[in-house]
């Protein structure tokens, strides 16, 4: 039985409790600045719950002693605290941060650590990785690597055709920072919802345009070694061109609690959603130009009784197996490791990992 420390009492944080509980193998800690968000978790078996405020790496590093590891799944602003706080406390570290500058000290962080740091371990940056990794390795030479992923409401019904299916504060960061992309052989910045391209899956239509940080640290692993690479948010059309009049137009992008608190309180969340993975790779192989292409959707589904979102399902889903596989021995125990070292084969037949299996039969129970 190994105690993990859970950061953050959310979405995804609660789905990360729920699964690693209910595997038998683990304790959680959860800490959360909220004594509200932390209700639920009091008295039940296996879970402990911690209310204090995340704003002192080494106050935080006191409450983390003797835990196996730290899942931090606290809004991106926290990354470097939490961070900090795990590599004091000696505990491996884990995290779901889309943000480009907090992996970048992570990265700084771990390279004298004694445990794991393996940051970006979700949908995108995480698993959409890995199942990148694994079609490049196929290739004798590349030419093109394309990464889309969206997580999106099934049942679209307002004009900016999106409901809120995970946090607020990640959606605005993904949609302002810039993006990192190789064009040509050269590393770059793009902006975000820029270079936005239609297409057509399963007959239904998409847009897909530039967000920031899901790439994770491909542009560095890739560089000098493929043509073009790129990665892009999944939409249904039209929504880029009301985010840009939102954050442009409005200067909204300066004002991010101003759209944070218009979003949350217009736009519904919503269990009823997809996640799309769409990975496309080009080159040469045995003498001849190529293509694979790796194809998923995840439909929100009952686990253990409680229904849990597509996005809930994918995220969790991801860093618990990541987890899972470093409890294991399976991964390295010190030092920093990328999504790309991760293999695909591997991660799908963990018990966690399986969560990206393809399913039939949408809200079908886990334990089934």
């Amino acid at each position: 039985m190994r105690r993990v420390a859970i950061i953050g009492a959310g979405k995804i944080g609660s789905t990360v409790v729920d699964l690693l509980v209910a595997s038998g193998d683990y304790e959680a800690l959860i800490v959360d600045q909220s004594e509200v968000a932390l209700m639920t978790f009091r008295d039940r078996p296996g879970v402990s719950a911690l209310a204090m405020a995340i704003n002192s790496a080494e106050a935080l590093a006191v409450r983390l002693t003797g835990v196996f590891a730290v899942v931090n799944c606290a809004p991106y602003h926290l990354t470097t605290v939490v961070a900090r706080a795990a590599k004091l406390a000696a505990a491996h570290y884990l995290d779901l941060t889309e943000d480009v500058a907090s992996s970048r000290i992570v990265r700084d962080l771990a390279v004298d650590a004694t445990t794991a740091f393996v940051p970006q371990c979700g949908l995108a940056p995480g698993f959409i990785t890995i199942a990148a990794w694994d079609l490049i390795k196929h290739f004798d030479q590349l030419h093109d690597v394309r990464l889309r992923v969206g997580a999106l409401p099934r049942y679209p019904s307002n004009a900016l055709n999106y409901n809120m299916t995970w946090s607020t504060d990640g959606v605005i960061n993904e949609y302002c920072e810039p993006c990192e992309a190789i064009t040509g052989g050269v590393l770059r910045e793009t902006p975000a919802l820029e270079e936005c391209e239609a297409f057509a899956l399963d007959g239904v239509a998409y847009e897909a345009f530039n967000t920031s940080g899901g790439l994770g640290t491909l542009c560095q692993t890739l560089e000098g070694k493929v043509r073009n690479l790129n990665y892009k948010t999944i939409r249904y059309p039209g929504h880029a061109a009301i985010m840009k009049a939102l954050l442009n137009d409005l200067n909204l992008r300066n004002r991010r609690d101003v759209l944070k608190d218009i979003l949350e309180n217009a736009v519904p969340a919503t269990l009823q959603d997809v996640v799309i993975v769409f990975v496309t790779v080009s080159g040469m192989k045995a003498g001849h130009l190529m293509q694979e292409t790796y194809v998923n959707k995840v439909f929100a589904r009952s686990v253990g009784g409680e229904v849990k979102s597509a996005i809930q399902i994918t995220t969790a889903g991801a860093i618990c197996a990541v987890l899972d596989m470093l409890a294991d021995g399976a991964l390295p125990q010190a030092g920093f490791i990328r999504q790309e070292d991760i293999p695909l084969p591997a991660f799908l037949d963990n018990r966690f990992g399986r969560f990206y299996a393809p399913q039939a039969t949408p809200f079908r129970d886990a334990a089934e």
